[in-house]
């Protein structure tokens, strides 16, 4: 068989903030990796006050970020499908549950049964194994973040269930689900510690500490670390294709690459549900359904297993 594996993100920019180096970690042994964004991000404001296509942003951003998704693409090397709905934006004092000043016509306000049936085709046409997505609170509470949780495990169930969608293909089981969890408390502490002990002068240190002190009491939910120290140049590679959300003083790029590699090389995940038998903590997403380990195949750069 051949791994597969389907994120699902609000925007386009979202994949590289958010997972990229995994992508190209899963892609450089063989795996097909497929990115779905949801919304074309046409909403997004500009984030980088030295953007040079700065008309075209004013102009057409829509256009605009299907330009940096390209560049992106090109940069990880996956696959790549727009779910084709309209940003939602973010009203000022935004009410998750009213969902009050959003477009009817947007994707938040878009009832699931109808917004997740591509997704479900799309699910049934590619057959992932692995499905990455956001938690309940969409990672932050933004409207499209929250519809994407949502989106993702209702055409996760419908696309296993012959009897919903039947002209969207054969039923397929996704057999693991994962949420992402890069930002989190370890890594910050990994970090911080590498610092103290290896630079003590560094300007960062008291920044780092002000931000571990605000995560501290933050649960710690990842049971999965993907060795991601090789692609860590690639994915900001991704995220600076993204220049009208991210600007080069971006705090993405906080920290040198050569700290990260020696500090965090990893992206965590959390495995929210498993249809296989797995042993947590994970250093594989595909772990329990492959008959070759991940790590092995990394050095033949050959996924393709004959089952």
């Amino acid at each position: 068989m051949t791994l597969r594996l389907l994120a699902v993100h609000a925007h386009p920019d979202d994949e590289s903030s958010k997972g990229a180096a995994t992508y190209a970690y899963y892609r450089s042994v063989g795996a097909v990796v497929t990115v779905v964004s949801c919304t074309g991000g046409e909403r997004g404001d500009i984030q980088n006050e030295g953007l040079e296509p700065r008309a075209m942003a004013d102009r057409d951003m829509a256009g605009l970020r299907r330009i940096e998704m390209a560049a992106a693409q090109a940069a990880i090397g996956f696959d790549h499908l727009w779910l084709g709905y309209m940003d939602s934006g973010l009203p000022e004092n935004y009410d998750p549950v009213a969902k009050a000043g959003l477009d009817p016509n947007c994707f938040a306000m878009i009832p699931l049964e109808i917004s997740a049936e591509p997704l479900v085709k799309i699910i049934r046409e590619l057959r992932p194994q692995v499905l990455i997505t956001y938690d309940e609170s969409g990672g932050y509470p933004h409207p499209d973040h929250i519809r994407t949780h949502e989106i993702s495990i209702y055409a996760m169930d419908a696309a296993a269930d012959p009897a919903r969608y039947p002209e969207a293909g054969e039923p397929w089981k996704v057999q693991k689900v994962y949420y992402d969890r890069i930002f989190n408390f370890a890594r910050m502490e990994a970090m911080f510690t590498y610092l103290k002990d290896n630079e003590p002068e560094s300007v960062q240190l008291e920044q780092m500490a002000g931000m571990l002190e605000r995560m501290r009491d933050r649960p710690d939910l990842a049971t999965s670390r993907v060795p991601v120290g090789d692609f860590l140049e690639v994915r900001d590679q991704a995220l600076k294709s993204h220049a009208s959300q991210v600007a080069p003083d971006s705090a993405f790029f906080f920290w040198p690459i050569d700290i990260q590699r020696d500090a965090w090389p990893f992206e965590d995940f959390q495995l929210a549900s498993s249809l296989v038998e797995t042993t947590l903590p994970e250093s594989d997403l595909f772990a329990g359904i492959a008959d070759t380990d991940v790590a092995d195949a990394a050095s033949t750069n050959d996924l393709e297993v004959t089952s």
